[in-house]
């Protein structure tokens, strides 16, 4: 009888033990845009979709979100309820959500917490911060630029000039005067990342000043684009995600963020214990930046050529871009 009971308990644990091992992993992510936006929040949301069907599915990974959390006290407060609803991983994607990520982890020890685009963990043992080089490939849709104006005057229309946003821009003219010195360039920051008309009336005063090609940052730059719709012949450059399906005519390239490296690598670092206190940045170099050229642009070969070995230059470290 004794016998028998151990082996019963041993089976139990057995199944216990094989449960536990096919228990899924749990992520929650909040952002301050659609899902849908094209732009910066598409560019987490497809990523850890993309990580989840790796993985096998729901099965292996549970997703959940809260997406248009332009409000911080609302997003900070659903931070705190998925690490109370004992989510494994909660990331807060955007830069505005770092104060409450840092009160909140401090709570929730045993949660990892992942937000971005920043490098401050806080000093936390708990807390992922990553975010974008967007400066290289800003640099590169600024060449492309420098290369297609005919009017020599090229637009910018930013949200607020922090992050990633202004790492962007910043490379943006960066390549812009690498490839062409004499080439006006003309900024304008609307002090938000989600007001569209803002973004809009700031690409149609460019447009007036006589630009012929835009760029810009943030899920309200659907603003812009519309905007260089409406005159046509505007060219774009896009950034964050892949834009081409706004404008399929105007659309020459697109700086895109992959986050399923970054992801992947939180996920197992987890799984082998440990939960956070370190930086990912995306680069050209490791994959985390890429551009996305429009294959229904006809962009002149020799353009191309050139725009690909700048990619090559700035991932080798020939080519220099400052943040």
């Amino acid at each position: 009888m004794k016998s028998r009971r151990l082996t019963a308990i041993a089976l139990i644990a057995v199944l216990f033990a094989a449960a536990a091992v096919a228990a899924p992993i749990r992520i929650a992510v909040i952002m301050p845009s659609a899902t849908t936006d094209l732009a910066f929040s598409q560019s987490m949301y497809s990523a850890l979709l993309s990580v989840q069907k790796d993985m096998g599915g729901e099965s292996a990974l549970v997703l959940k979100h809260t997406d248009n959390m332009f409000n911080v006290p609302d997003a900070a407060a659903a931070i705190r309820d998925y690490a109370s609803q004992g989510f494994d991983v909660v990331i807060a994607h955007g830069s505005q959500y770092g104060s409450s990520v840092q009160e909140v982890a401090k709570d929730f020890p045993k949660v990892t917490f992942a937000w971005g685009t920043d490098v401050n963990t806080f000093g936390l043992s708990n807390v992922y911060a990553y975010t974008a080089a967007a400066e290289q490939g800003g640099f590169v849709n600024g060449f492309l630029a420098a290369k297609l104006t005919k009017s020599k005057k090229v637009g910018v229309t930013g949200p607020v000039k922090v992050g990633d946003a202004k790492t962007y821009v910043d490379g943006f003219l960066q390549g812009i005067q690498y490839a062409d010195k004499s080439i006006t360039v003309s900024e304008t920051w609307t002090g938000s990342f989600s007001d569209v008309a803002l973004m809009s009336a700031a690409a149609k005063t460019h447009i007036a000043n006589g630009a012929d090609s835009l760029t810009g940052s943030s899920q309200s730059v659907v603003g812009s684009i519309g905007a260089a719709k409406d005159k046509g012949g505007i060219l774009w450059f896009g950034t964050q995600f892949e834009q081409t399906s706004l404008a399929p005519a105007l659309v020459v390239a697109s700086q895109v963020y992959d986050w399923t490296a970054m992801l992947k690598e939180i996920i197992a670092k987890r799984k082998a214990g440990s939960l956070g206190g370190s930086t990912y940045v995306l680069t050209l170099a490791n994959g985390g930046l890429k551009i996305a050229y429009n294959p229904g642009y006809a962009l002149p070969a020799a353009i191309k050529t050139a725009a690909d070995a700048t990619i090559k230059s700035i991932a080798n470290g020939s080519i220099k871009v400052q943040p």
